[in-house]
């Protein structure tokens, strides 16, 4: 189906700047498509004719910017979320039930299916493909996070049978296996904070580093700083090395397998200015491991964990500063403490940021 409109004509390098004050203007007919010209033209439907003053201002920006009119495809309308296309399959009830949040790594889409749904999730996954078309497989959670490698179970859906993936965030990409190393999307802004607050010549130590979501960012953000990236988990620390390989960034990430406590008391005691503890199941075992990998001087340290039911953030507070003297060290403030995301309902994962002597 197609549609005439009037339109803006402007060179292809001029585009978003045009598109940009067009929308701000509320000019642009967003049910259209925008179309392509010969020798690198650009025409931009509008929803009517442009007034004068309008006209001015885009000229002004876009002194090449002509008007006109043509005929424009209309733009497929594709359904918004899952009980859009749900609506006629399944009752009411049901599409109360759809899943609300999904975890998106890759090109893999990861959900919660509630009981009432289980026989209706092939229904469900294939929903999730018609509305997310960068979606290639659907995974159902099976299980809990849990044991020493922080793995989950996943049940296959529909789409491609894998659990590989390339993952994209914060201008980086990753090698994620989901089935064999940890890794939660809904951290990448919490990736983005920690890395933005290194500084210059820093010496970091990841001791929970996964698949390297906060040591590959950490280095490409600053390429004089050497960032220690360490897991138990063998698997993790494999796609860590080949992260920072893709990344360019090998030359100043050092990966290392093994117990956080044992790698730090063999080879990175006394070395680091900055330490990431994103365990929040167990992070408070390993707070003195923590200490003994910062220089003597001290430095910053970035704590997860758990808040849950009738704890407090108060309590989580408390148990670090108890654990932090235990070692010999001492808090001298917490910089920055705040929940990062709803785990569970009245469960909470909290970050502190800690500046400890």
């Amino acid at each position: 189906m197609s549609k005439n409109a009037f339109c803006l004509q402007v060179p292809k390098k001029d585009g978003e700047r045009t598109l940009k004050i067009a929308n701000k203007l509320g000019l642009t007919d967003k049910t259209l498509l925008i179309q392509k010209g010969k020798d690198d033209l650009l025409y931009i439907p509008l929803i009517r004719q442009l007034e004068e003053k309008e006209l001015t201002l885009l000229t002004t920006h876009v002194p090449q910017l002509k008007l006109g009119a043509k005929s424009f495809l209309k733009k497929n309308k594709q359904p918004q979320t899952l009980a859009d296309v749900l609506k006629n399959e399944l009752e009411p009830t049901l599409l109360g039930a759809l899943p609300r949040a999904i975890d998106v790594v890759g090109d893999i889409a990861i959900i919660e299916i509630p009981p009432r749904l289980e026989a209706y999730k092939h229904l469900v996954g294939n929903a999730i493909l018609k509305t997310h078309k960068n979606i290639r497989t659907v995974l159902a959670k099976a299980g809990a996070v849990k044991g020493t490698y922080r793995l989950r179970e996943f049940e296959f859906i529909v789409g491609e049978q894998k659990t590989k993936t390339l993952h994209k965030e914060n201008g980086c990409s990753y090698f994620v296996d989901v089935a064999k190393a940890y890794f939660s999307p809904r951290l990448s802004s919490e990736h983005n904070r920690v890395a933005s607050l290194v500084q210059s010549g820093e010496n970091i130590v990841d001791l929970f580093a996964g698949v390297g979501p906060f040591v590959v960012l950490i280095a490409k953000k600053h390429p004089d700083v050497k960032v220690y990236g360490v897991d138990i988990n063998a698997d993790a620390i494999d796609l860590l090395k080949k992260n920072a390989r893709l990344n360019r960034v090998e030359n100043r990430v050092y990966a290392v397998a093994g117990d956080a406590r044992q790698v730090v008391n063999e080879k990175l005691e006394g070395v680091a200015d900055r330490v990431i503890m994103n365990l929040p199941e167990t992070a408070v075992e390993f707070i003195d491991t923590a200490c003994k990998a910062l220089k003597s001087s001290g430095g910053v340290v970035h704590f997860y964990g758990f808040v849950r039911l009738n704890e407090s953030i108060e309590n989580l507070k408390q148990r670090f500063v108890a654990a932090v003297e235990k070692s010999g060290r001492q808090v001298k403030i917490f910089s920055y403490i705040k929940p990062v995301r709803e785990t569970a309902p009245r469960e909470y994962q909290v970050v502190l940021d800690t500046k400890i002597l």
